[in-house]
């Protein structure tokens, strides 16, 4: 316990220290998360005329929209088409944060299919910020147990449908400052899986009672975020604070609380640029209970799918869940149309709160940014991970990944 402890509380001195260096370098960077005229995007390549003409201006408050159909490739899903669509705007003319609407719809080879809507919307007027999370998926894949030093030939193929449903309203308490409930529902029906035992079978058979699954509750959140533009942080300092209490009541398998914490800090490097030092904590950990093993916290299965760059979704698996990863972001052009980011992470995974921590679990990467849309500030995330045990793979994204 007191491992935990010490590492909560190392967390939460990062979180203050981060926020009194933010607050010194927002009021005199801050606007720099706005479009500057000398920048281009893709729709640039594909018109005769100058960056410089009023029409380059963004428009009002929006809504600007960017698209992007790619194919990819992962160790998880093979062969991939990929079609994700955003749109961002704002939603009073003081232009306080940008609101974002994100939907990303996948197939591959192996016959997965899934659709995801993340919704971020401030309605600054009346102090509210409402928060979605709605997925759909059709999965046949592979888990690999609670073990973390777990190989590939440890693989357990299964497959299930899930929905999940996260729903959280906010309401702003002091600048940058929110707090509010949520709503959330973790779905899985049809869950089949080979019977070919090991210990992956065993773990899988422990913590999963049947063909489906439900986690079902309320959260109570404290969010704190000074970013302009959630897109492309240029500067500024996010953190959510997240307790959830899954109840038989509204329908969860069991009684279940765990606790979430999420900080990132965005640090420009050299302040003379463009260029970001970007930091991202990321912590989900079982207070009480026991949830069904599709529910349990997993690399790649956080809100946005984006921890363990380098690894599959669901490669590591565990009760508690200990992440930091940090990322350079630089400009290769000019004019903002290209630029690159190289990132390490690592990752760990209890069985309990007071179980020491023995494996660190490394991976790392470099990527490609192309802007699609000046007005956002958003860029294509083309991203090649790698971790050990020669795992690897490349991840697409519309919007930076933290």
């Amino acid at each position: 316990m007191s491992r935990f402890k010490h590492y909560i509380i190392f967390s939460l001195i990062l979180f203050i220290v981060s926020i009194k260096t933010v607050n010194a370098q927002v009021h005199s960077s801050q606007s720099k998360d706005t479009i500057e005229r000398t920048q281009k995007d893709i729709i640039d390549l594909f018109r005769k005329k100058t960056i410089n003409k009023p029409s380059d201006k963004p428009k009002g408050n929006g809504p600007f929209f960017s698209c992007m159909p790619a194919i990819g490739y992962t160790m998880l899903s093979g062969l991939t088409g990929t079609f994700v669509a955003s749109t961002s705007f704002y939603t009073d003319t003081n232009k306080t944060h940008f609101s974002t609407i994100l939907l990303n719809s996948n197939y591959s080879q192996f016959n997965q299919y899934w659709f995801i809507l993340n919704t971020n919307i401030f309605i600054d007027r009346y102090k509210l910020h409402f928060v979605g999370d709605t997925r759909y998926y059709k999965f046949p894949t592979n888990t690999y147990g609670l073990n973390i030093n777990n190989t590939f030939q440890d693989a357990l193929s299964i497959d299930y449908s899930y929905l999940r449903a996260y729903e959280y309203l906010y309401r702003k308490i002091a600048k940058n400052i929110y707090g509010g409930i949520g709503y959330n529902l973790d779905y899985h029906w049809n869950i089949t899986s080979d019977t070919i035992p090991n210990t992956t079978y065993s773990d899988f058979q422990k913590y999963n009672s049947g063909k489906h699954s439900v986690s079902s509750g309320l959260s109570f959140n404290f969010q704190f975020d000074n970013r302009k533009n959630a897109n492309n942080p240029q500067n500024g300092y996010y953190a959510l604070v997240q307790y959830r209490n899954n109840l038989t009541f509204m329908g969860s398998e069991s009684n279940l609380q765990y606790l979430l914490l999420d900080f990132r800090h965005y640090i420009r490097f050299p302040k003379s640029s463009r260029n970001n030092l970007c930091f991202w904590n990321y912590n989900k950990i079982t207070l009480s209970g026991t949830a069904p093993y599709l529910d349990l916290p997993s690399i790649g299965w956080d809100e946005y799918s984006n921890t363990g760059r380098g690894y599959v979704p669901g490669r590591f698996t565990g009760k508690n869940l200990f992440y930091l990863e940090s990322e350079y972001r630089f400009s290769i052009t000019k004019n903002g149309l290209l630029g690159g980011v190289v990132f390490g992470n690592a990752e760990t995974l209890t069985q309990s709160i007071s179980d020491n921590i023995k494996t660190i679990i490394p991976g790392g990467g470099l990527g490609l940014r192309i802007k699609i849309n000046k007005h956002s500030n958003t860029n294509i995330a083309i991203d090649y991970g790698f971790g050990v045990g020669d795992s690897h793979g490349l991840i697409f994204n519309l919007g930076e990944v933290f």
